[in-house]
């Protein structure tokens, strides 16, 4: 299990409860700050997970955490019919909604509130899942990581993307510097929420990933578990499916 980070340690709200708040927060800066601190890096990555879910020609898709609808977004390139955003964060799904009206995608992406614990969707319902930088701040990974299985078609792709910690040198010394103090800082410089930026560094430290992760995923049940790390190991893409 994942070690229990909160954006907000005074708070007596719960890990969801605080995300959502911090996410409602910096939502109208996450798009161009997301691009500041991945260096531009993370549409190469979203478009590497695009490329993995449109081999198996999906038509009902399902991006969990959503955000504003980045990832929803490009998956409207896989010819899908139906692609749902779920998200917590209704002040990021806001973002998100006009984007894909400025699209003209209206009639084929719907961003709307849904729980990873509780995903409100028929058992073996979609073709491809997808989570981008939004795993690791699920409350309870397991559980959540379960509901995906269940709503996941037998035969169906689930990819992960997300952020990971180099192993070697000098990636690994260089990650460290970077995320223990550059993100904060330009959290600090772009965001009036100091604690959120703190959060997803801190958050990305602690979480599982690699080997460790794809063990989680076969645990659960997935089948066909791999990971592909990217850009020296900053960031990981998994790939899984169902039997």
């Amino acid at each position: 299990m994942s070690q229990q980070v909160t954006p907000y340690k005074d708070s007596a709200l719960g890990k969801k409860e605080q995300v959502a708040q911090m996410f409602d927060t910096i939502s109208g800066n996450y798009d161009g700050l997301n691009r500041v601190i991945s260096f531009g890096i993370d549409v190469k990555w979203r478009k590497k997970v695009l490329k993995m879910v449109s081999a198996k020609s999906p038509q009902t898709i399902l991006d969990i955490a959503t955000g504003t609808g980045d990832l929803a977004i490009l998956m409207a390139e896989t010819g899908a019919k139906e692609i749902i955003g779920a998200d917590i964060s209704e002040g990021m799904m806001e973002v998100g909604r006009k984007k894909v009206a400025e699209k003209g995608l209206d009639n084929r992406i719907k961003l709307v509130f849904g729980d990873s614990e509780n995903l409100p969707f028929e058992d073996n319902y979609f073709d491809a899942i997808t989570v981008a930088f939004g795993i690791r701040n699920f409350e309870t990974l397991e559980k959540g990581l379960a509901e995906i299985l269940r709503v996941l078609k037998p035969g169906g792709i689930f990819v992960i993307l997300e952020t990971s910690v180099p192993t070697k040198f000098p990636f690994k010394q260089g990650y460290k510097i970077y995320s223990k103090y550059l993100l904060p800082l330009i959290g600090r410089l772009f965001s009036k929420d100091r604690s959120a930026y703190a959060y997803l560094s801190e958050s990305a430290s602690v979480f599982p990933y690699g080997e460790k992760l794809n063990n989680i995923l076969s645990k659960i049940g997935f089948i066909e578990v791999k990971h592909l790390p990217q850009t020296m190991g900053v960031a990981t893409i998994y790939q899984a499916s169902k039997q």
